[in-house]
């Protein structure tokens, strides 16, 4: 992994909870937009831009270029802002290679035409486990981390790793995993494998559900999980999890926006095409979820 450090900057949308970091080799630089959010209100059918626009202004005041826009996973609670992002920075939007399980899935479930070949194409490039890219001087790694969806990535930067929907603060625990092709075995052993990186090793969340009395944060280290994860600290073993996050989950509402989001985040942050009179369309399907 990279010998030259990361700068990392964090922006918390207090809307979904949901951080987007910009990763990068030094000002002036080369630099890495993960996980960034389009803001959606659903009572209004209105995006708006107020998120992106925070990022964008950083890459600018900081001078940066943008070589990879880095989703890891197509997330169920915000829209992907990667496209209206690349459309005014430039770089790749990137995302593991089974992103073309979860567009089967959906696919069906939205019924789309032609235009969502379940192929991936959407992404400028898909991760396998295991490759390694540069952005700028840093060298990065993508880790295949499925369980929650079927196609999650972790993304490696020197001694930071941005965990996705895998883990969430040690007082809140771990990510669902009754979407579809979700699996909590297979949670469970992605999250050993984080947690068995060097514990100083620096974790950053994609997401924060602070309880009552603490603010919003987002890093910690994999020692501090290991000792303090209320889920799967150390001495919890698989079957323990299973049943916990199982049983848990059976109790959970749906996302508000995941009929929104995912329909937007398999098209990598794209808007369905206009129809006849101009108008975008996203789909609600009826008593299928």
């Amino acid at each position: 992994m990279s010998a030259t450090p990361a700068h990392i900057e964090a922006f918390f949308d207090t809307a979904t909870s949901t951080v987007t970091y910009v990763v990068f080799d030094a000002p002036g630089g080369r630099a890495a937009i993960i996980d960034p959010v389009l803001d959606y209100d659903p009572k209004a059918g209105r995006t708006h831009t107020g998120s992106a626009e925070r990022v964008l202004a950083f890459v600018a005041a900081q001078k940066l270029t943008v070589d990879w826009i880095l989703e890891t996973h197509a997330h169920a609670d915000h829209l992907s802002s990667a496209r209206w992002l690349k459309e005014r920075v430039g770089g790749r939007i990137a995302i593991g290679a089974h992103i073309r399980d979860v567009q089967h899935v959906f696919k069906k479930l939205f019924h789309l035409g032609a235009d969502v070949p379940p192929d991936g194409s959407q992404f400028d490039h898909l991760f396998e486990d295991g490759e390694t890219f540069a952005i700028g001087a840093l060298q990065a790694e993508a880790l295949f981390v499925p369980g929650h969806t079927p196609a999650d990535m972790a993304y490696r930067v020197g001694d930071a790793v941005f965990v996705g929907d895998t883990l969430f603060m040690p007082d809140v625990g771990t990510a669902r995993c009754d979407f579809p092709g979700g699996n909590a075995h297979t949670l469970f052993r992605s999250i050993r494998r984080l947690l068995s990186l060097p514990a100083s090793t620096r974790l950053f969340m994609c997401h924060d559900y602070p309880p009552a009395g603490r603010a919003a944060t987002w890093q910690t280290t994999v020692g501090e999980q290991r000792r303090a994860n209320i889920h799967v600290h150390d001495g919890i073993d698989e079957d323990a999890f299973v049943a916990m996050r199982e049983a848990r989950d059976r109790t959970l509402d749906m996302p508000t926006l995941i009929l929104p989001a995912v329909q937007v985040n398999i098209r990598a942050g794209d808007m369905p095409p206009p129809e006849a009179n101009g108008t975008r369309y996203l789909k609600i399907p009826l008593n299928a979820l």
